[in-house]
């Protein structure tokens, strides 16, 4: 047995049974393995960053790892940004990256480069393999990492001749590990915060904005008087009908501070303390009032279920009927407007469709007029490395075995980053619609230009502006294999959500906004 098949079988013993792919020349003995060897689902993506984008979303949905498979230090450098965003969403992910054989890295070959310096920016856990023998050995190990609570990026990286050796000797899978306890000295501080009279607010991010984590966070709530609030960068959200109608700290600075004025204590849930997503003449970099408490109930790498049910129990609150979040929106009419696009997705998503949210802009205000859609999983890009959107709806989709339907409301200028995730919705042929917010400009940018206190000219805004040629959406879908129609009205867009919602496979609409 060579080092790649004690690979794949150690893969297989551990319950890694995707990999997300864009192999090369040094990987082509993994390749062989994985053909040889059954328990892995190859999928393969036409650039890096829609694999390891597909990783992502894999794991939010089906809550385990897939690995990638990445070509040498270049591939990686590929596929990074979108493996910033999985561990700001603290993904569990497993990158195989193929590498120079060891006795020929000396010779400087043009693919040679720093692949362990580069895997480390944006991994939790990376080890370079050089001996057969080793392999299935770190490759365990490289799964018990990505599963430390509640998840990371491990990063095996693999020279050629250490896949084509024999001696390759499978390994077992290993203990999971121990995700770190509640604390209780901070749940009877949090609990006496709650009883303080003060105005308090909840921010909850990781397992606290699923359905069972807002439940006992309502149940908090209703006995304190406490206030609940989602962290912007929450990764991953249960909404509709029954739970929550949670908002999230705003992006824009101004009203970040605005909405978490009056509170003397912030009880971090999981949550990172609130900045801004980027520092701006005579503002502030931190969101919060000035003297407020900052007090961390707990971190993200402890368990929120477990963290609320201790402050519960603390508190001997009851559990508590959720809120009513009202009827479901009708099906809207007229011109299209953020509101009016909200209220489509509301009024016509199937029940347990999966929401990819890479709408930057045009998108901020969605959360009001979809609280009472069916209940949904709402997917956000939580490292704000743009290109994500349509990758890690692929992910999803195959996080849930094609059995749900997921809406990717996607921004034009972002989906160019990593289009190619079509190719691999149409060749899956998976249920996703994507919606594209078709502004032909990067609007964010506009609005960031006029944060710093300018008026784009002509210069600054051929930097901004995506015409000159337009976008052809509808070509660019077809020519991936993926049927597409545009529409122009929110009339037009609810004729084409139907109709995308009873085909199997994938289906875009460019919405003209």
């Amino acid at each position: 047995m060579n080092g790649a098949e004690s690979l794949v079988h150690t893969l297989v013993n551990c319950g890694v049974d995707t990999c997300f792919a864009n192999p090369g020349t040094s990987e082509m003995h993994f390749v062989a393995a994985l053909d040889r060897i059954a328990g892995v689902k190859c999928v393969l993506g036409l650039q890096e960053n829609v694999v390891t984008g597909m990783a992502d979303g894999y794991f939010r949905m089906a809550r385990k790892p897939a690995a990638t498979l990445l070509h040498c230090g270049p591939g990686l450098a590929n596929g990074m940004a979108n493996l910033h965003n999985a561990r700001r969403a603290r993904s569990a992910v497993v990158n195989v990256v193929g590498d120079q054989a060891t006795y020929h890295r000396p010779h400087d070959a043009p693919l040679t480069a720093d692949t362990e310096g580069m895997a480390r920016t944006v991994s939790d856990w990376v080890r370079t393999t050089t001996a057969a023998a080793d392999v299935g050995r770190d490759a365990a190990q490289a799964v018990q990492a990505a599963m430390t609570h509640p998840g990371q990026i491990a990063t095996l990286v693999l020279p050629s001749d250490a896949s084509w050796n024999a001696g390759g000797v499978p390994a077992q899978p290993l203990p999971s590990p121990a995700v770190q306890p509640v604390d209780q000295a901070r749940i009877a501080q949090a609990a006496q915060l709650l009883r303080s009279g003060e105005k308090v607010l909840l921010l909850l991010a990781g397992g606290a904005v699923w359905a069972e984590g807002q439940a006992l966070a309502w149940a908090i709530a209703q006995h304190s008087g406490a206030d609940l609030m989602a962290d912007y960068m929450a990764s991953h959200l249960h909404r509709g009908q029954g739970r929550l109608p949670l908002a999230r700290v705003p992006y824009a600075t101004e009203k970040a501070c605005q909405a978490l004025a009056p509170y003397q204590h912030i009880i971090l849930v999981n949550a990172k303390p609130p900045v801004g997503f980027f520092a701006y003449p005579d503002k502030p970099s931190v969101q919060h009032a000035p003297g407020a408490n900052l007090f961390t109930l707990s971190r993200p790498d402890q368990d929120a279920l477990a963290t609320l049910q201790a402050l519960v129990a603390e508190l001997g609150a009851p559990m508590a009927a959720m809120p009513a979040v009202g009827p479901r929106p009708g099906r809207p009419s007229g011109a299209v407007t953020p509101e009016g696009l909200a209220q489509a997705v509301a009024a016509l998503m199937p029940e347990g469709a999966i929401i990819s949210d890479e709408s930057v802009s045009f998108g901020r205000g969605f959360y009001p007029h979809t609280y009472a859609a069916p209940a949904h999983d709402w997917l956000h890009l939580a490292g704000g490395a743009i290109g994500e959107g349509l990758p890690m709806a692929t992910g999803a989709a195959l996080g849930t075995g094609g059995g749900r339907r997921v809406i990717s409301l996607q921004a034009d200028g972002s989906a160019m980053y990593s289009l190619q995730a079509l190719w691999t919705q149409a060749r899956e042929n998976l249920p996703c619609t994507t919606i594209i917010l078709s502004n032909r400009k990067y609007n964010i940018l506009i609005g960031e230009y006029g944060n710093v206190g300018a008026n784009p000219g002509p210069t600054a805004m051929a930097m901004l502006d995506l015409g000159n040629p337009d976008l052809n959406w509808l070509q660019l879908a077809n020519g991936m294999g993926v049927e597409a129609a545009r529409a122009e009205t929110l009339d037009q867009l609810c004729d084409l959500m139907a109709h995308s919602f009873a085909q199997s496979g994938p289906f875009l609409i460019e919405l003209c906004i």
